[in-house]
């Protein structure tokens, strides 16, 4: 079942960088960004994870070496800002072309309802080179950790909930490093610009 549209709450997450950046009222059109941060906090984000994606597969950082991808949490269930950042990767990738060797991780705050295949087919309808990950708990928490993800329930009146979460876009290398967040407020031909350096 769907959601109810709800005001979500955006915050920077690597306690490295600097101070506690919080972005309100994230259902707006374009907050789906911070300012790109130096490669000198790689060290804060990242690392080693393992979730699952369609058909049974296993997709783990390791799978994604060799080539530089973005990382970008949400959950199938969002009205607003996850499907419009997801539309704008796709329109990025487009611009970039079929032979870039890019991809994204759409990754979930929601495992309860997103399934790996719900996740995996919710991603593929954007672009084949977004890959939809979920998990157990335990495996989601342990990247949105790694990540420095906030997310969190949010009740609403129907008695569902919908999520608070982060909304960053993460570039990471070729070896899985944190290179810079991606803004995505720009037209997507400058956007696949600024990407092509890192490919």
């Amino acid at each position: 079942m769907a959601s109810e549209p709800t005001s979500k709450k955006s915050r920077a997450l690597p306690l490295m960088l600097a101070g506690a950046f919080v972005v309100l009222g994230i259902s707006a059109v374009g907050l789906t960004l911070l300012a790109q941060q130096p490669a000198s906090t790689a060290v804060a984000i990242g690392g080693p994870f393992r979730l699952h994606t369609g058909g049974g597969k296993t997709v783990t950082e390791a799978d994604l070496r060799g080539a530089p991808f973005l990382v970008f949490f949400g959950y199938t269930h969002c009205p607003d800002v996850c499907p419009l950042t997801l539309t704008k990767i796709a329109q990025v990738f487009k611009e970039l072309g079929p032979e870039a060797r890019i991809k994204a991780l759409f990754v979930t705050v929601d495992p309860e309802r997103d399934t790996p295949e719900r996740m995996a087919d919710y991603a593929g309808d954007f672009d084949p080179r977004v890959i939809g990950l979920s998990g157990d708990r335990a495996e989601v928490d342990a990247m949105l950790a790694a990540y420095r993800v906030y997310a969190r329930k949010v009740p609403t009146p129907s008695g569902d909930y919908s999520m608070d979460h982060s909304a960053v876009i993460y570039l990471m290398d070729r070896d899985g490093k944190f290179v810079r967040s991606v803004n995505l407020d720009r037209p997507p031909d400058q956007v696949a610009k600024d990407l092509r350096a890192a490919l």
